[in-house]
């Protein structure tokens, strides 16, 4: 039994690159155990900037909504008219004005 583990021993030792094996173990450790560059970080880094860029996305389909009914309202007094009348409640002053709540 013991001349088999030598033999073992001594072809691993000529067909294998030791100091190889020991840097690639190292630098595998490095990038799952250190803080600034492992991949649990960078998984967590791009999962937030992937998020972030769907908020932006969100808010410039907002921006331009909101951008078209302001040229809208610029350009014509009839929907202010309009707006103003709904929203606010406001009325002529020879009008009479009903609130429906449900």
């Amino acid at each position: 039994m013991g001349k088999k583990i030598k033999r073992l021993s001594l072809w691993f030792r000529r067909k294998s690159n030791i100091p190889l094996f020991l840097i690639g173990g190292a630098v595998i450790v490095l990038l799952f155990l250190n803080d600034d560059i492992s991949l649990s970080l960078n998984m967590k880094y791009q999962k937030e900037i992937n998020r972030l860029n769907r908020e932006i996305a969100q808010c410039k389909d907002s921006a331009e909504y909101y951008k078209g009914k302001r040229e809208a309202l610029l350009n014509e007094n009839n929907d202010l008219e309009h707006i103003a009348r709904e929203q606010y409640n406001m009325q002529r002053p020879s009008e009479d004005v009903f609130i429906i709540k449900e």
